[in-house]
């Protein structure tokens, strides 16, 4: 389950720390008390940012370093495809085996896939991910349905 690529991130985290950003959502996983504070950065309906602040095990703090590798430029569209692609991984229980192209929309994340075999541990990868899906809908509401967009 641990694979080095989770312990690399979880040791060398990518986004740590929070910056400026559209929208901010704190979110707690109550089973084990993982929490993270993550903020997302929008310019036009690209991502230019994802940071973040949190405490947690290795699988929770290195989802949201992997997160911050595969979101930060990619188009809102692009990206939720990345997310439901993630989701659609930790929610197989263990049956889907990553294929080729599953490999590179996920990248490290795939990574992840012996995690979804235990669904206390799904929870912990998921929290950055829904983390995002928020702080993204929040960002969207508060820029009138266009990210990075300033409203006076």
């Amino acid at each position: 389950m641990y694979q080095e690529v989770i312990l690399d991130h979880y040791k060398n985290p990518h986004g740590r720390g929070l910056r400026d950003g559209d929208a901010e959502v704190h979110h707690v996983n109550p089973t084990c008390g993982d929490e993270i504070t993550l903020r997302v950065k929008y310019e036009g309906t690209t991502i230019s940012d994802v940071s973040y602040e949190g405490q947690g095990c290795s699988i929770s703090q290195a989802s949201a370093s992997v997160l911050n590798d595969l979101l930060v430029g990619k188009d809102l569209a692009e990206a939720q495809r990345i997310q439901e692609t993630f989701l659609e991984l930790m929610q197989s229980k263990g049956r889907v085996e990553p294929d080729e192209e599953m490999e590179e929309v996920l990248e490290d994340a795939v990574a992840f896939a012996g995690v979804s075999k235990y669904p206390a541990r799904v929870k912990c990868a998921l929290l950055s991910w829904m983390a995002w899906k928020d702080a993204t809908a929040q960002a969207l509401q508060d820029a009138g349905a266009e990210p990075g967009r300033t409203t006076a």
